[in-house]
């Protein structure tokens, strides 16, 4: 059963966010599986989901793209990021 989805958006400019379909920024998931929505709007970004459980989830940098993954998320911490550029980089955690 998904729990939800989420949206998560990395570009045009140098921003990367997770939110909730009502617009909140994602601080805290519980865990389960999760449908995310990733709106990549930049060719010199992409957008990276690594957690426990061995979550690795990337788009690719060059390409502007938009695509939906199923996540299977456990309790601990998950960071998404742009890989060139460190500074574009978040985390939220996963409860029980």
């Amino acid at each position: 059963t998904i729990k939800g989805t989420l949206n998560a958006t990395v570009g045009p400019g140098f921003t990367i966010t997770l939110k909730r379909s009502t617009g909140v920024v994602v601080t805290s998931l519980k865990a389960g599986t999760w449908k995310f929505v990733v709106d990549d709007k930049s060719s010199v970004h992409n957008f990276h989901l690594t957690g426990p459980g061995s979550v690795n989830k990337t788009t690719t940098v060059k390409q502007i793209t938009k695509v939906t993954w199923t996540v299977t998320v456990k309790p601990g911490t998950y960071t998404y990021k742009c890989d060139p550029h460190t500074s574009m980089k978040k985390t939220f955690k996963v409860v029980a």
